[in-house]
């Protein structure tokens, strides 16, 4: 092998040169060092301090090139032995030239000849051993190899066989694994779930999602349980989620969590979490019965209704999932709607003050708030349908009544007069409620709110300067068009001036003056 300390050294030089390696320098390497040369040093195992470190590091940076990448198939018999090797670096090397080879396919011919490589080669189901049985790298590294497969046709005919193949069957092998494998199979039934549209459809067809709904049934193992949250959290993030969710029974599971006292606290709030994140998306009700969102809703206004004083973290937690449901009309409307709306919640949290422990909670609601108001929603969605309008005045009236401030405009004083951080979202809860005209009327009769909301001065952030001067802009057009401008007129006209100042204008300085001083002795 010639002298051995040269190739560790030229290793170590190329791989921790900063940034991707060149063609160019790729191929200047192999011209001294064959890959063979370099593969066979690494499975001789020689008793050399951080051989394999150097080699795998190097063997990393040069199958990252495209030259590297192009001599991948001819190699693909020490891929095979690699993804079974003891050494967990070995194996991750492994996984990321799978990953490296499937990057670099730039037409049809390459796919075709990808998928035959990694069908001769037996590659799928040593992938799968390793998310298994390796370490968590490993694990992570041949995930994403998977991912990178399941992007291709041929690579889901692999992946999801006509037939049932017992070594690669996801369902199979996840009822033989420990609780750890378990969760590392339904972690990369989420990654195939999220490579396309089509690829969840499969998922679904082939009723693998029901791996996840058979974990959430058994709450026995909080860990294990919490894992399958966090997992079914980033599958409500995907785009076509709702489609195929909606259609299984995690929605009832979900609400059966919240809804049981006996279960950790920290399952519920990651339960309402993944409800918050689910109901908004409008492409929901053309898939779910409404009395199944209802359930969803109902079971977190019950939780909110049970709750400990104490409990401020759920409590946080369930008003910023209501907010989340709250964003889209369909939802404001929902959590509107009924004798006892499960937005009380939010608004009499929202207006109570009970000290510095309770900043979270209110912080929380008066966002949830200008969700359910319409902040984030298009113009043409922000008013609500007459029954839910009807329930928003009257729980903000009564809110009021049972304050010291008595009216709504008083109680919109008074959030606004506490810290920036609040006055951030009270600007954002006002810029959806003023498109009622009794929120109109109360803000424009209170000179202390105009004066706050005109005010260039008053916020020093940016993000609290554009908020105060969103919320000014929302009452300034609301009130030109509304039929009460000659009832405000020095409101409008304050209004107007701020409008046309912009968010970040501030009060105008006078010019430096020269300062005249008796010369200091000595």
């Amino acid at each position: 092998m010639g002298d051995l300390s040269q190739l560790l050294q030229a290793a170590s030089d190329f791989s921790h040169f900063p940034g991707a390696q060149s063609d160019d320098s790729a191929r200047e390497f192999l011209s001294r060092f064959p890959l063979t040369l370099i593969i066979n040093a690494l499975q001789t195992k020689l008793d050399v301090p951080d051989l394999e470190n150097t080699l795998v590091a190097c063997l990393e940076k040069l199958f990252n090139t495209k030259l590297g990448a192009s001599l991948i198939p001819q190699y693909m018999p020490f891929v095979q032995v690699g993804l079974q090797a003891e050494s967990q670096a070995v194996r991750s090397l492994s996984c990321k030239t799978v990953s490296h080879l499937l990057e670099n396919i730039d037409n049809d011919d390459k796919v075709a000849a990808s998928a035959c490589l990694i069908k001769d080669f037996n590659i799928y189901p040593l992938l799968l051993d390793c998310i298994i049985k390796g370490d968590e790298q490993v694990a992570a590294v041949a995930t994403d190899a998977i991912k990178k497969l399941a992007g291709f046709p041929e690579g889901m005919e692999i992946i999801f066989p006509s037939g049932k193949v017992g070594e690669t069957d996801l369902e199979l092998i996840a009822s033989q694994c420990s609780s750890l494998g378990r969760v590392r199979v339904l972690a990369l039934v989420v990654k195939l779930f999220s490579v396309s549209r089509s690829a969840a459809s499969t998922v679904y067809s082939l009723n693998i999602l029901q791996l996840l709904e058979a974990e959430l049934r058994n709450t026995d193992d909080t860990l294990v349980t919490l894992s399958v949250l966090e997992l079914l959290y980033e599958l409500a993030a995907i785009e076509h989620s709702t489609e195929f969710l909606s259609k299984t029974s995690l929605y009832q599971l979900l609400s059966s969590i919240i809804s049981n006292n006996s279960v950790e606290s920290i399952l519920r709030s990651r339960a309402i979490m993944i409800c918050g994140r689910l109901v908004p998306k409008d492409i929901i009700h053309s898939f779910t019965d409404e009395p199944c969102v209802k359930a969803v809703i109902a079971s977190i206004d019950g939780r909110l209704q049970s709750l400990d004083p104490s409990d401020i973290d759920e409590c946080e937690t369930a008003l910023e999932s209501l907010g989340h449901i709250g964003s889209s009309t369909q939802g404001a409307t929902y959590l509107l709607s009924g004798s006892s709306p499960a937005a009380r919640h939010v608004i009499n949290a929202a207006f109570e003050r009970q000290g510095p422990q309770s900043h979270g909670k209110q912080l929380a609601a008066l966002h949830a708030l200008g969700n359910i108001s319409g902040e984030t929603r298009s113009k043409n969605n922000i008013i609500l349908k007459a029954e839910a309008e009807e329930n928003l005045r009257r729980l903000i009236y009564e809110t009021a009544a049972r304050s010291s401030k008595l009216t709504p405009s008083g109680l919109f004083l008074s959030v606004m007069q506490q810290d920036a951080e609040i006055r951030l979202a009270v600007y954002r809860m006002l810029s959806g409620l003023v498109a009622r005209s009794w929120c109109l009327m109360e803000i424009c009769s209170k000179d202390d709110i105009i004066n706050r909301v005109t005010n260039p001065i008053i916020e020093t952030t940016k993000i609290g300067m554009e908020a105060r001067y969103n919320c000014c802009k929302a009452i300034y057009q609301t009130l030109t068009l509304s039929d009460s401008v000659s009832a405000f007129t020095d409101a409008y006209t304050k209004l107007e001036k701020a409008v046309k100042m912009g968010p970040y204008l501030v009060k105008s300085h006078g010019e430096p003056q020269p300062v005249v001083e008796s010369a200091k002795r000595f």
